[in-house]
């Protein structure tokens, strides 16, 4: 005897009649549309430790990139029917065609894609898809055009043929208001079987389909052959070729349309999924709009009345905006509760859906602001439940790796954002933080690196958030190696071999040092050293400069390992010193900046590392700097400056230098480039000298009228960068002094007119 229940994928009303209509007829044998070749996995889904969400994966073993998934919530009929068939001891099987040929056929399309692509004319304009090459999984391709949403959800299209917005409100009118029971359902199934038969009579079956179908009717003939009842819980587009009539009809060609399908070596497991990635219409997702919502009416359908959906809904919602510091009372509740009844009457329907108790809430709760509901969509509408999957589900030996070090450091996965800071004095923070920075290079983005208030380089912040895909990615990953110190050794040595720049290879020296790989960093040491060896530009030798210095001076609180790079590291100063000089001269503005910052931050990682040569050489470097007369001006007093802040200058060679600099005879463009060096982004300088603010008053009064009108934005632009309590004290200064008679203009009037636009520009109010 064969029945079948032509269902909605994940839909919690198809899941409830069915649950009630298996209990009022059990069958002997149960056949789920999914991949026969993954039938050996269903044990999984009675294991009280897996907690839905989850995706059946298959991937093409060596290359897991290539894979398909099977989503399955708690309100989906197929694990309604599989944990029930289970739970009871009942055969249950997947019939649908196997991984390995969907597979197979999805790399010949993206072969004869690729294919196609070369061939075109190079005169044709190439469309660029923002999808992956990657197959979705069957019925859950993205529809294209009305047949294809036909296939795709053929009960959600006959809703809104009925005048429903969504399926779950057409079904609740249909079945669940009756009040029929057990007779409702099987006359509902029935009657979409005869729907669906008159449907697909006046269109033609799609080639793949065609060979699904011809797949689960040889399924459902084998269960046949022991006699009993059989039942087969499908995709109501599929229902009308799985009948008895069709299964004799077809009997003989089935075999023939099955033979010789390509297969390719695939691997299946269970894995984690989230209601997030319901949502999507393809790839990873289902097409689930609502599947927080989903799972509350599914969750909600044993012993609750009508009312008591939409009140504990609705008093979920309160709880959440209150979470987030929003006004929602119990009397708003209540009235949020009327309000969606009430429209429900208004609009001709039974029971309050989605659309009411979102119009309600807006109405009550949000007025006239949106964000009540965009927080209710985000965390409650849809949800961001993770699911489970319990130890001994076919693995990579990487993921059994990752998942006991992460119940090693109780580092449990959420769907979830969450905050981390990180004590690294402690030695289960820092196992941590390695884990984090190897998932890292491993292109498992598991934790995202945020500041931290406080000094000091023991703490560390993350914001952690888990998704599905990672676990393709940690698939992937499998490819370096079993283990994650292994696999992310691996890893950081390939890509030191592939680093395009310095710069790139000093970062990942100390992604090597956080991650906690000594082999890793050798090699990445070994490839820095010989790039630079080669390397003609200055600022990619003084950018590669601040990672080897914090990889030389410390790993913070970690323990050193690997080669040492302060050797490195003084070769690196030595030849992008000897190259500065020349490589300030002809620069433009931009690029004279450009050459600041990285000095800036070389100067800063010569002063961390602290080692005698490299100082030595440095310093050189900054004097040669200084006293090149055709280098850019900003580089000029940036060297000035930090001569001084070494020591190297006193304040008698400060003054000396920048009343040359100042002199009559250098364009005021060149004066202000060069002030703007040696100032920097502090007036600590000016203030800590009264001869330097003397010399720039005495220059600043010197100026003709044109030319202080040119200079003065570059100094305003200067001088805005100080604070403003500086600013307002070098005013005061320069209010008191006492100029000498050499400096004044001949007319003194004439002299004192740029001192009020000076007093402005400092911020003194006169």
């Amino acid at each position: 005897m064969l029945t079948v229940y032509p269902i909605r994928h994940h839909g919690p009303g198809s899941a409830r009649s069915l649950e009630r209509a298996l209990e009022a007829n059990p069958p002997e044998v149960l056949l789920i549309e999914g991949p026969v070749d993954a039938t050996e996995l269903l044990p999984f889904l009675k294991s009280p430790e897996l907690e839905p969400p989850v995706a059946l994966m298959a991937h093409v073993v060596g290359s897991p990139e290539q894979a398909v998934f099977y989503p399955m919530a708690a309100f989906s009929p197929e694990f309604v029917a599989l944990r029930w068939a289970l739970a009871r001891g009942i055969p249950a099987r997947f019939m649908d065609l196997p991984a390995a040929v969907t597979l197979a056929h999805a790399e010949a399309e993206v072969q004869e894609a690729r294919a196609r692509r070369e061939a075109r004319p190079q005169t044709e304009p190439e469309v660029h898809s923002s999808a992956p090459d990657e197959p979705a999984a069957p019925d859950e391709a993205a529809p294209d055009g009305p047949e294809a949403a036909l296939r795709h959800d053929p009960l959600s299209v006959l809703a809104r043929a009925a005048g429903f917005t969504d399926f779950e409100r057409w079904w609740e009118r249909l079945v669940e208001a009756r009040g029929d029971g057990e007779k409702a359902d099987a006359e509902v199934f029935g009657a979409i079987s005869e729907v669906m038969e008159a449907v697909r009579e006046d269109g033609e079956t799609a080639e793949r389909d065609a060979l699904r179908e011809a797949q689960m009717r040889q399924c459902v003939r084998e269960a046949l052959k022991g006699g009993g009842r059989v039942a087969v819980v499908c995709g109501a587009w599929h229902a009308p070729a799985l009948t008895q009539a069709v299964l004799e009809r077809e009997k003989k060609a089935d075999p023939g349309r099955l033979k010789g399908l390509p297969k390719i070596r695939t691997a299946l497991t269970w894995v984690p999924w989230t209601h997030g990635r319901l949502t999507m219409q393809s790839g990873y997702g289902a097409g689930v709009q609502a599947p927080g919502w989903y799972a509350h009416l599914f969750g909600q359908a044993h012993g609750a009345g009508p009312s008591d959906v939409s009140a504990e809904w609705l008093t979920r919602s309160a709880r959440m905006l209150r979470e987030h510091n929003l006004d929602a009372s119990s009397a708003q509740v209540i009235d949020a509760v009327r309000l969606g009844e009430a429209l429900a009457s208004i609009r001709g329907l039974g029971l309050p859906g989605l659309p009411e108790l979102n119009d309600a809430t807006q109405a009550v709760f949000g007025w006239d602001s949106g964000l009540p509901l965009r927080l209710l969509h985000e965390g409650l509408i849809v949800g961001e439940t993770l699911g489970r999957v319990p130890e001994g589900v076919p693995s990579v030996p990487l993921a059994q790796d990752l998942a006991a070090t992460q119940k090693r450091l109780r580092l449990k996965p959420e769907a979830t954002s969450r905050d981390l800071t990180l004590d690294l004095r402690e030695e289960t923070d820092l196992a941590r933080s390695v884990l984090l920075h190897r998932l890292n290079l491993l292109g498992i983005p598991w934790g995202a690196r945020t500041e931290v208030r406080g000094t000091g380089t023991f703490k560390e912040g993350w914001t952690l958030r888990w998704e599905p895909e990672f676990a393709v990615r940690v698939v992937e990953a499998s490819l370096h190696g079993n283990t994650l110190v292994r696999a992310a050794n691996t890893r950081a040595a390939g890509l030191a071999r592939q680093a395009g720049g310095l710069s790139e290879l000093s970062r990942l020296l100390e992604v090597c040092r956080l991650a906690q790989l000594p082999d890793a960093a050798r090699v990445t040491l070994q490839a820095l050293d010989a790039r630079a060896a080669a390397a003609p530009d200055v600022t990619e030798l003084l950018g590669a400069l601040p990672a080897l210095a914090r990889l030389a001076r410390y790993g913070d609180v970690r323990t050193r390992q690997g080669d040492d790079p302060a050797p490195v590291f003084r070769r690196l100063a030595l030849r992008a010193g000897a190259g500065l000089p020349n490589a300030s001269l002809g620069l433009a503005d931009a690029a004279a900046e450009a050459i600041q910052k990285a000095v800036s931050r070389a100067d800063a990682a010569v002063r961390l590392l602290a080692d005698e040569a490299a100082s030595r050489d440095w310093l050189w470097a900054l004097h040669a700097l200084s006293d090149t007369e055709q280098a850019h001006p900003l580089l000029q007093g940036d060297a000035v400056r930090r001569l001084r802040d070494h020591g190297e200058l006193n304040d008698e060679a400060v003054q000396a230098r920048m009343a040359l600099a100042l002199s009559p005879a250098r364009p005021p463009a060149a004066v202000s480039a060069w002030l703007d060096g040696v100032l920097g982004q502090d007036g600590a300088l000016l203030l800590d000298d009264p001869a330097l603010l003397s010399l720039l008053d005495a220059w600043v009064v010197s100026l003709p009228e044109e030319a202080f009108g040119a200079v003065l934005p570059a100094l305003r632009r200067t001088l805005s960068r100080f604070e403003v309590a500086q600013r307002r004290e070098m005013g005061e200064r320069v209010r008191g002094l006492e100029r000498q008679e050499t400096l004044r203009p001949t007319d003194d009037a004439l002299g004192m007119l740029p001192i009020p636009f000076a007093l402005k520009l400092l911020g003194v109010n006169l």
